[in-house]
């Protein structure tokens, strides 16, 4: 039913300037459209990220993972950034110094790092 549709991450944050700023400015991505209540920006593979205003209030999980094919090198990219990469320690999930997890059983690596609002995004790569 929904499996040839685009589909568009849809991030809340309190402020649509910083917003801006973090997802143009330090992660890149460019802006195609912009209201006073959000903005939508263009992600690789015809997708997008839209940020939109709400009040405070945040997700505890993942809300949006970036597909890269050298996890290592875009993490030592975004931390000269400024970009702070998460530490997690939990039971079948290990980071190292960098904030990355390998995950063999998934066939995955992924770093977390998290937007102004405190949401949390991902990098990930296929091992």
């Amino acid at each position: 039913m929904l499996g040839s549709a685009k589909i568009t991450t849809t991030i809340p944050s309190t402020n649509i300037k910083r917003a801006r700023e973090f997802f143009e400015g330090k992660l890149g991505l460019k802006v195609v459209d912009e209201s006073e209540n959000g903005i939508s920006f263009q992600a690789g593979g015809g997708t997008t990220l839209y940020a939109y205003k709400r009040g405070p209030g945040k997700a505890d999980h993942t809300l949006a993972s970036f597909e890269v094919p050298d996890l290592e090198a875009k993490v030592d990219e975004m931390s000269k950034n400024g970009i702070v990469f998460e530490q997690y320690d939990f039971p079948g999930l290990k980071t190292n110094e960098k904030g990355i997890a390998t995950m063999e059983d998934e066939g995955e690596k992924a770093a977390w790092f998290k937007d102004p609002d405190g949401n949390i995004l991902a990098l990930g790569e296929k091992i």
